[in-house]
């Protein structure tokens, strides 16, 4: 078949580099959405992540700031801020009264959610991807970077 060329993507094995540079682009780019959404709501960056992880239930303090990787020292800082503005609250945990668990008020679940509706280039690359390269985006992400048995090693954490 002399004359024809397919695309280097499906004729050249991708290396490891290559994917790396990939997924720090589309990261950079997600990174610079999110912040820029989470600035329009009044918060850093960080503040925000809290709010995210918090999304899908509550969590500890010392699991938050493992999530988040950072001292749980800074993380008390960001659940104090959020918790001033009505975000979070803190309540004990039922089985050891010792450890405070951070919860999302209602507040909080408004101004999340209004994050991730501002991060309109994530939302414009993500509504140009056709349903199967969606599906397939997403199993992809789902073996990678979610939860410990997804993968070998500490590897990197999904953070939302």
């Amino acid at each position: 078949m002399s004359g024809t060329s397919r695309p280097a993507a499906v004729t050249d094995a991708v290396t490891n580099d290559a994917l790396m540079d990939a997924l720090w682009d589309s990261l950079a780019d997600y990174y610079g959405d999110f912040t820029a959404a989470a600035a329009e709501a009044g918060l850093t960056a960080s503040q925000a992540k809290a709010l995210t992880v918090l999304r899908r239930g509550p969590a500890a303090m010392r699991s938050l700031a493992t999530t988040l990787h950072c001292d749980a020292s800074n993380i008390t800082g960001i659940v104090d801020r959020l918790e001033t503005r009505g975000l979070v609250r803190r309540e004990a945990s039922p089985t050891d009264r010792r450890v405070k668990n951070v919860l999302l008020t209602d507040d909080g679940v408004r101004t999340v959610e209004s994050i991730r509706a501002g991060m309109h280039g994530t939302h414009s690359a993500l509504d140009a991807l056709a349903d199967a390269d969606r599906g397939a985006l997403h199993e992809l992400l789902r073996r990678l970077f979610v939860g410990p048995a997804a993968r070998p090693g500490p590897g990197p954490r999904a953070l939302g």
